[in-house]
């Protein structure tokens, strides 16, 4: 016996939510299998939890400013009047995790979306299984969002176990004194921010010569000269090989040289997708070679009726990604708009690293690589005036990437104070297709870090 559906989501994650809800508005009947806490990875471990601790690292550094500001920041007798809980901090952010998981539980129960427990598995092109505690159950759906998301990889090298991947950052009891992060990306940019802000001495491992390799090279360079002055030790150009216990946990080079002493190895060096166990196989669902299951511009994976989102595409591993695209998804397939979808172009992001990035469409060489002599690239580099008292001065970038006769802006790239809040307005302008007689006509709000935007030249 099959229960029948309008849509079924495999993954309770923030695009299959997203795409349960916005399609149980227009009538459908929805339902949504996941067999962990909803929220995906963003929720639980990911986006708000890593949000937390870089809030708490952000207080750290304004706690150092405080006596550029007349402020004391000692007690009686000399004694530092001012400590930081790991403990607490991590009861608060799991708790506020915790409190989101309720809230997205209620509110498919207030949109009338089903949830279920278990793990989901394809038997056919319309047919899912569903295998918890209580047994199997199996659902028929007209169609079905495969939304199951990733999850961090660990590096195929001995002594891999003796790391932890960034789920695993979540669970530290205490803070490292020592800590080793070894990637490139988000993750690796962010997590060491963290941790070096909170007081633990961090080594950046990376393969190549800079962090964010696919990021414009002014917010890389400008970030590692940062990370420099806050005693992060960078190594570059450098492949791990081996893990291993001695002094403390060692790690070798391919050059044969041996780093030691470290009490964490955090790996973050990439992600992979939650493809298998799902039955791809016995629908008929392609992959590309790393498992990422393949989609057109409309979410349609090969198999007709069965769409997927987020992170396991491999395209735009971001969550307001995913969101969008399961929201869109819907809109085209029970909202009647047809054509609907989401354009994966002029996408923000931001990365909340010390100090934050935030970027929104070319970069300078893919600019230039498109559009040749056609492009002018306008820059900015000065010293926010929050730091003007303070014994600390990291500099604040900017970069408009513009192209043709009009300036039309192809790419807008930040690091400083506030690059985080100040993007998203930005964004909106530049995906309208703002030039730069646009920026230059609008009028600067002062004293700000955002009014450089409107005054480069």
């Amino acid at each position: 016996m099959f229960e029948q559906y309008d849509l079924i989501v495999i993954g309770g994650g923030s695009g299959g939510l997203a795409c349960a809800q916005r399609a149980a508005e227009y009538g459908a009947r929805a339902v949504v299998v996941e067999s962990h806490r909803l929220g995906g990875t963003c929720v639980n471990v990911g986006c708000v939890p890593k949000k937390i601790m870089w809030n708490a690292a952000r207080i750290a550094g304004g706690l150092e400013d405080a006596a550029s500001y007349g402020f004391s920041v000692v007690g009686p007798a000399g004694k530092a009047a001012i400590a930081h809980d790991w403990g607490a901090l991590r009861k608060a952010r799991d708790a506020y995790v915790l409190r989101l998981n309720g809230i997205y539980e209620h509110n498919l129960a207030k949109r009338k979306v089903e949830l279920r427990r278990g793990r989901a598995h394809l038997r056919s092109r319309d047919t899912v299984a569903v295998v918890n505690d209580s047994g199997e159950a199996v659902l028929r759906g007209g169609r079905i969002v495969l939304a199951t998301g990733g999850r961090p990889i660990m590096p195929d090298i001995p002594g891999c176990e003796l790391g932890i991947s960034s789920d695993g950052f979540f669970e530290l009891q205490q803070l490292p004194r020592r800590v080793a992060v070894v990637g490139s990306g988000y993750v690796a940019a962010e997590l060491s921010g963290v941790l070096a802000a909170l007081g633990a001495q961090v080594t950046l491992i990376l393969r190549a010569d800079r962090v964010l390799r696919d990021f414009d090279v002014t917010l890389a360079q400008g970030l590692m000269e940062e990370m420099t002055v806050q005693g992060i030790q960078v190594v570059k150009n450098t492949t791990l090989v081996r893990a291993q216990r001695g002094e403390g946990i060692e790690l070798t080079t391919r050059q044969g040289q041996c780093l030691r002493g470290f009490d964490a190895v955090l790996w973050a060096v990439g992600r992979q997708p939650n493809t298998d166990n799902l039955g791809l196989d016995k629908a008929g669902v392609a992959t590309d070679a790393e498992a990422f299951i393949l989609t057109n511009a409309y979410q349609d994976t090969n198999v007709a009726g069965i769409h997927a989102i987020g992170d396991v595409t491999g395209r735009e591993a971001l969550t307001p990604v995913a969101i969008a695209a399961g929201r869109r998804l819907s809109d085209r397939v029970f909202g009647g708009q047809q054509g609907r979808h989401l354009a994966y172009e002029m996408i923000p992001t931001v990365i909340f690293s010390h100090p934050p990035i935030g970027t929104v469409g070319l970069t300078e060489a893919a600019a230039r690589e498109r559009h040749g002599d056609a492009v002018r690239v306008y820059t900015t580099d000065f010293l926010p005036l929050y730091h003007g008292p303070t014994q600390h001065k990291p500099r604040s970038r900017m970069k408009l990437v513009t192209t043709g006769l009009e300036r039309r802006i192809v790419g807008c790239h930040v690091i400083g104070p506030g690059a985080d809040e100040m993007l998203q307005g930005f964004a909106v302008a530049i995906r309208m297709g703002a030039t730069k007689d646009d920026f230059d006509d609008t009028v600067a709000i002062h004293p700000t870090n955002a009014e450089e935007m409107v005054t480069m030249r």
